[in-house]
């Protein structure tokens, strides 16, 4: 399904590896958290799959996959759109309230600005 919107390799310089592998590649280093070099040889060498994750990352391929996929999905109604909106609020234990706190100024909201104002 992606094949057709992945780019076509360059007719001058060395042609790209396959596709698959290198998306393979990418997706089970993100899958497992893994650092690059530790992705396995059998999708590939892991600084090509790296140099072609980070060019389609900076010519905008991913943006266009992401948004045809999306589109396809949408048309074929596997897609709902639901927005949630999360208002959580965290609140500070008690003894944590009155610690210092490392505002960047010298005085704190409870102290007065000027020394001996009255």
């Amino acid at each position: 399904m992606l094949e057709p919107m992945l780019p076509a390799s360059k007719t001058a310089g060395r042609p790209w590896t396959d596709h698959r592998g290198a998306l393979e590649g990418m997706v089970w280093k993100y899958r497992t958290g893994a650092p690059w070099r530790d992705v396995p040889e059998r999708f590939g060498k892991w600084n090509s799959i790296y140099k072609r994750f980070n060019r389609w990352a900076g010519d905008g391929t991913w943006e266009a996959l992401l948004a045809e996929v999306h589109k396809l999905a949408d048309a074929s109604g596997e897609v709902e759109w639901v927005v949630a909106i999360d208002s959580t609020i965290a609140r500070v234990h008690q003894h944590g309230a009155t610690l210092a706190r490392g505002t960047g100024g010298g005085v704190e909201s409870q102290e007065s600005a000027v020394v001996g104002a009255a």
